[in-house]
């Protein structure tokens, strides 16, 4: 007889679960394993909220393994390690992404591109290598393995940083591949959701002028006198998507309701370059005949 999620494992942990399609969280009690050779335990502090998480409260998927206790922007102090670790010690300020395991064999994860390998078990709503469910950082410890758990820097408030192990790596790693960080070039951040948000604080600290492209005229103020963006354009107001036509480098596209890409593809000069990372519950429809016309990069 399968035990239930509070006992399967030695270490008693609570959380917060959505137990159903309505997204509603409520206090769930369940288990960690024990810290193993290799093994970090930690004790959560602060656990940003990724749309991700919302989208898999609500099964918007249709992959949710119910109950769900999501998180995967998670850091903490360090309460125990294993025989085997020597990175980290008791008292460690760490980080815990997207993924806790992978089979560290295949090309990606020998590469060190873990987040690639088919066989890769994500924080939450995954099989474990025990056959258990993996629950998520909104609760009060975990455990991981070692090569999962990234140190945090001393000067960097652990609140304030937690969004980086998702929102923060999902926008700056596809910048910094496709080339999107040539000073004085013109970035155009697409949502100024939680993704957009971290898109314009690095677009700005690339030296890039950064417009934030969003539905909601209200959100002007605190995409220029907060965040720093240097122009703010209404994607509703016909007009000034016109005026705004071919004047852009690089586009990256945070948005995670689906939506259209041909207006935004008409805001990219030649050789432009647009990058989505929102996932859409549904297929977005790509517009050819703009990419082959404008020379441009999907």
């Amino acid at each position: 007889m399968a035990k239930s999620p509070e006992t399967e494992h030695p270490q008693k942990a609570i959380g917060w679960a959505a137990r159903d399609n309505t997204g509603t969280f409520s206090p769930f009690h369940f288990s960690r394993r024990e810290t193993g050779a290799d093994d970090v335990t930690i004790k959560i502090l602060f656990c940003g909220i990724c749309h991700s998480d919302l989208h898999c409260a609500r099964n918007e998927w249709g992959v949710t393994n119910y109950p769900i206790v999501p998180g995967h922007e998670i850091v903490g102090t360090v309460t125990k390690v294993g025989n085997n670790v020597s990175k980290f010690k008791e008292g460690d300020k760490v980080g815990v992404g997207v993924l806790v395991a992978s089979c560290q064999k295949c090309e990606s994860c020998q590469q060190g591109l873990e987040n690639y390998c088919p066989n890769m078990i994500l924080t939450y709503n995954s099989i474990d290598r025990d056959g258990t469910k993996t629950y998520g950082g909104y609760s009060d410890l975990i455990v991981v393995d070692q090569h999962y758990v990234l140190r945090f820097p001393d000067n960097m408030p652990l609140d304030a940083g937690a969004p980086l192990l998702c929102a923060g790596i999902t926008v700056y790693s596809p910048m910094k591949y496709y080339g999107m960080t040539e000073p004085g070039k013109h970035l155009g951040v697409a949502g100024l959701g939680g993704l957009g948000h971290v898109a314009v604080k690095i677009g700005k600290a690339f030296g890039l002028k950064v417009t934030v492209i969003s539905t909601s005229p209200k959100k002007e103020s605190e995409a220029i006198s907060k965040l720093g963006a240097d122009a703010f354009l209404v994607s509703s107001d016909p007009a000034k998507v016109k005026a705004a036509m071919g004047t852009m480098d690089y586009i990256i596209d945070t948005v995670s309701a689906v939506h259209s890409l041909a207006p935004l593809l008409g805001l990219l000069k030649v050789n432009g370059k647009l990058v989505t990372v929102g996932l859409p519950e549904k297929p977005l429809e790509v517009p050819i005949f703009a990419l082959v016309g404008g020379k441009l990069h999907n």
